[in-house]
């Protein structure tokens, strides 16, 4: 499907308006709502669609989020406290009885699994199933794994949400979002949230982002594969205090993520003995790029804590995005980055 590059249609067709739909945007939500087995919207933004879907919940409801879900999702929520709509409840995805316990009816359960940054693992399924039994709707953002590694909705999420802009579109030069269910009921009001409230996705990033999931599977290969290597390197490293990787058999999350998941995930997050030493590696790296946002083919890293609203990620945690480039080239520059080894 070419851009189709249009903000009128002839009158009597199936798009009314620009705002209403778009044949390249409908060609991306056919693609992304086969990969993960549901009906859905593209927006302007992972935010954007993150807001269509936290506007629809219900007044006075609870909102269970993880502690370290995306800040501007944790943000989105403050505000929405603040302003009375919502009560904001931060949750250990990883205890299954506390999530459970702080939602009950009409409340929403949101997940990240893996979390970012701490790559926490959620048992989607036995929280789906418990959210429903007290009557809470379950939406989970998909982005880290991607639906290639694990399909929420068949697990029993009723909503997945995902930020195109990271691994579906892959190239670090589009923003997007999108909202996948299988609910009609919530379709609609999601589809009448992205046209009320204008949220919607442009032709050129539609195409860039279809032309990106061609090539997400190998991409997604050869991530994967560097960040088993660079996950292991790191934790054998004496420079290196502490290794976040679901594909690390010592993981607390591994043998859930091995169950739940098609594969680990091309992120991989470390911590060193000091944040001076963290702030060191970032700017001593060449090849890789010291830049926030993740998913692209080029591999990235930050340290999450120069971040209003990380206070509770350790200082010193470094978040890598890891790409497609040779992994030795990689590991060359980390381990220069990381400088000497320490002396006892």
């Amino acid at each position: 499907m070419p851009p189709v590059l249009t903000s009128t249609f002839v009158k009597g067709g199936e798009i009314g308006y620009s705002r209403d739909g778009n044949p390249t945007w409908s060609a991306l939500e056919e693609t992304i709502g086969a990969l993960e087995g549901g009906r859905a919207l593209v927006f302007s933004s992972g935010m954007g669609a993150a807001s269509a879907v936290l506007g629809a919940v219900a007044l006075g409801s609870v909102v269970a989020a993880p502690l370290d879900a995306y800040t501007g999702v944790r943000f989105l929520l403050t505000d929405l406290e603040k302003k009375g709509r919502v009560r904001f409840a931060p949750i250990d995805v990883t205890d299954p009885g506390g999530v459970l316990d702080a939602i009950g009816s009409n409340d929403l359960l949101w997940l990240e699994s893996p979390t970012n940054p701490m790559l926490r693992i959620a048992d989607i399924e036995l929280l789906a199933t418990g959210a429903h039994e007290r009557g809470a709707r379950v939406v989970v953002d998909n982005t880290f794994a991607t639906p290639l590694l694990q399909n929420p909705l068949e697990l029993g999420a009723d909503v997945v949400v995902h930020s195109i802009t990271k691994y579906l579109a892959g190239h670090s030069d589009v923003l997007l979002g999108a909202i996948v269910t299988r609910d009609d009921d919530l379709f609609d009001e999601y589809y009448a949230a992205r046209v009320l409230g204008g949220a919607i996705p442009g032709p050129m990033e539609t195409f860039l982002a279809l032309r990106g999931i061609r090539t997400l599977g190998v991409r997604l290969e050869r991530q994967m594969a560097n960040a088993v290597i660079l996950a292991e390197r790191l934790d054998a490293d004496p420079r290196v205090t502490k290794v976040r990787y679901p594909g690390l058999t010592d993981d607390p999350g591994h043998d859930l993520a091995s169950r739940q998941m098609r594969g680990f995930g091309a992120i991989v997050s470390f911590e060193l003995p000091s944040v001076e030493a963290s702030d060191a590696l970032c700017a001593a790296v060449r090849l890789i790029v010291h830049t926030t946002s993740l998913g692209g083919v080029e591999t990235s890293l930050e340290r999450r804590g120069t971040w209003e609203g990380e206070e509770t990620t350790p200082g010193s945690l470094i978040r890598m995005s890891v790409g497609c480039e040779n992994v030795n080239d990689l590991w060359s520059d980390l381990s220069s980055a990381l400088g000497p080894p320490s002396r006892a």
